[in-house]
């Protein structure tokens, strides 16, 4: 069967078989039967045409056709739509938007490949653009008639999202092109894979050629999710199939093992750093508990060097934490190690930090350290964060704009249920009645809210 990107293959298909259906060939009726509701007699290339739509997958000819007609025009660099619900692609334009502020370079190009304002409407220009749309009204119609259409990627997306090898499968042997096809903000199948955390998938596609280097509009790769995810397994099947370690997503020095780092998933960035620590500042010394690298980037007296802070363009995973640019201050360069220590559980690294002069309670970008620690449920973290002088009730920032204002540590390890880590923090003096600055709620209402009945009851009883 000819790919369902080639027009005029796909016309001859069809007039070929309205051919042998006039000669009364046995096998194209029984194709005639097969797709047809109500196969006339005689039949009319209308009819050919409607087998062959069908055969592909699509409800109508001019679905296919108009299908093949918008690959055709864009070739490779076509975004096919995926998702059934229209917000997902305005949230999708604004994190562009987001990613082109931050001067992440893939998406600044995308804006300067239509000449495209740095605006919302911009984004939004450049997202149905790159869909093969005009407008955005045209994109949006496609997007709500895309569950009937019958369009490969989107079939391919549901066997995805269904966590279905096996039709997943059987889509890539009917259209094998769609490997190297891109949907979205140039998210493609093995990215899409990536993100369900289902390591089938992803070897499935590893198998059948996905391109392991390859990252979306962000320069977010599949092994940028194993990390983000904490996912062992599928980051060991995406180095043996040869992805890179050193290429950065959402800004310069965004690589896998940072993004691991940031989340706090110290094994999967040891990991990633057997195959080179890219790259190699405080941040990342102090995440991987790399006393010996904190040496050869913090002098005795704490002052770090040009490397301690080069590379920190990259700041947020997503659009969803607010916008900063973080600077060359060796202040901010050394309090802001902390906190990528103390998220790690790496003790070490905080006992080394906080000799040279780190703050404790600094509050560099979205939680201090003791925050950090409290959310991941790192406890020996958050006893020695404490026994060098932290304060338990230290409000701060955390996440996004809209969650973690005035939150203390203990709002965030009840958040997460770390049972241990609350009684840590009472142990050492932590306020359980204290109230956020968002939903004025004690931590025993975050730890209600999120269904802990464990920490509900620990912090009720104190």
């Amino acid at each position: 069967m000819p790919p369902a990107t080639d027009v005029e293959k796909l016309r001859k298909r069809a007039k070929d078989l309205l051919r042998d259906l006039r000669a009364g060939r046995p096998a194209a009726l029984d194709r005639l039967a097969a797709h047809h509701p109500n196969p006339p007699a005689p039949p009319r290339l209308a009819d050919a045409q409607l087998v062959i739509a069908r055969e592909h997958g699509f409800p109508s000819w001019p679905k296919l056709h108009a299908y093949a007609r918008r690959v055709a025009a864009h070739g490779p660099t076509l975004r096919h739509a995926f998702e059934e619900n229209v917000d997902y692609y305005a949230d999708r334009a604004d994190g562009l938007l987001a990613s082109a502020t931050d001067g992440t370079a893939d998406a600044v190009a995308a804006f300067a490949r239509w000449d495209a304002p740095l605006t919302r409407r911009g984004a939004r220009t450049v997202v149905a653009s790159d869909h093969g749309f005009d407008t955005w009204a045209a994109l949006c119609e496609h997007v709500e008639g895309l569950a009937a259409g019958g369009e490969p990627f989107h079939r391919a997306w549901r066997a995805i999202r269904a966590q279905d090898p096996d039709a997943l499968a059987a889509r890539l042997d009917r259209f094998p092109e769609l490997v190297a096809a891109q949907g979205t903000n140039g998210n493609d199948l093995l990215g899409l894979a990536a993100g369900t955390r289902d390591e089938r998938l992803v070897a499935l596609l590893v198998e059948r050629g996905a391109d392991v280097a390859r990252g979306n509009v962000h320069g977010w790769t599949a092994l940028h999710q194993a990390g983000y995810c904490g996912l062992p397994h599928m980051a060991r099947v995406l180095l043996e199939a040869g992805a890179p370690v050193d290429v950065s997503a959402r800004g310069d020095g965004g690589t896998p093992m940072i993004i691991a780092l940031f989340w706090g998933h110290r094994d999967v960035a040891r990991q990633l750093a057997e195959h080179g620590v890219a790259p190699r500042n405080l941040r990342a010394a102090a995440g991987l508990d790399d006393v010996d690298l904190i040496d050869e980037l913090l002098s005795a007296t704490g002052r770090p060097t040009p490397a301690a802070g080069a590379h920190r363009a990259f700041y947020r995973p997503h659009g969803g934490f607010p916008a900063w640019r973080p600077s060359a201050d060796p202040r901010e360069v050394v309090d802001e190690a902390l906190s990528w220590a103390a998220r790690n559980g790496s003790v070490r690294a905080i006992e080394r930090l906080h000799a040279r002069g780190a703050d404790l309670d600094a509050d560099v970008y979205r939680g201090t350290p003791l925050a950090w620690a409290a959310a991941r449920g790192e406890a020996e973290a958050v006893r020695r964060l404490l026994a060098l002088g932290a304060d338990p009730d230290r409000r701060g920032t955390f996440g996004g704009p809209t969650h973690g204002r005035g939150v203390t540590a203990l709002h965030l390890a009840a958040q997460d249920g770390h049972v241990e880590v609350i009684r840590v923090l009472l142990d050492a003096g932590a306020d359980p009645a204290v109230r956020d600055e968002v939903y004025d709620s004690a931590p025993s209402g975050w730890a209600d809210h999120f269904g802990h009945s464990d920490a509900v009851e620990l912090l009720a009883a104190r």
